[in-house]
């Protein structure tokens, strides 16, 4: 095997991987707060809700933003054609 072919296949192979853990796991541990959903604030270490996940301590992967945006521009679009088929027929 060449180097190349084992890059592509490697890299095939780790695409695949991200879109099904998208796909099964669209959920991931917030980066700020580390999956706790709350922070200590830095002027008086007072405990207060992460302003990022807003308390949840998760976070929606970007893999599963960029899909839930093309799925949402898909059926948009859906709907326009349907919208303009009832009006033209």
């Amino acid at each position: 095997m060449t180097p190349e072919l084992i890059v592509t296949a490697t890299l095939i192979a780790a695409t695949f991987i991200y879109v099904l853990l998208c796909w099964v796991l669209p959920f991931g541990k917030c980066r700020t707060c580390s999956g706790q959903g709350h922070r200590r604030t830095w002027l008086l270490r007072k405990v207060t809700a992460c302003r990022r996940c807003k308390g949840s301590g998760l976070r929606l992967r970007i893999g599963r933003r960029i899909y839930n945006q093309v799925a949402d521009a898909h059926a948009q679009a859906d709907a326009a054609a349907a919208t303009k088929d009832r009006y033209t027929s």
